[in-house]
């Protein structure tokens, strides 16, 4: 008689094969509408204020982590990529 293995399934495993059945089942637009449905609760039931919050706390966060200059430097590279689109877009226009 063959020995049967029992292999256990991770949480994560289990994660991702419980998602991909919901996404065959209702398609990926489906995880679009409840992100949506539960923004608006959330935003229901504890006003705009708490994802003020979560951002700020966010900031705050990132700030203590990567300090000022990563600041800085998402700045520059944020006007950079601003010029180089409009410039695309004269070019284009």
């Amino acid at each position: 008689m063959a020995k049967e293995e029992t292999s256990e399934m991770t949480v994560a495993e289990a994660g991702r094969k419980g998602g991909q059945k919901v996404k065959e089942r209702y398609g990926s637009d489906f995880y679009g509408e409840i992100g949506r449905k539960g923004g608006s609760t959330t935003k229901t039931k504890y006003g705009p204020e708490h994802y003020s919050s979560i951002g700020r706390r966010g900031g705050q966060t990132t700030a203590e982590r990567h300090g000022q200059e990563f600041y800085e430097n998402i700045g520059r590279k944020g006007g950079q990529r601003v010029r180089e689109l409009i410039e695309r877009g004269k070019q284009n226009g």
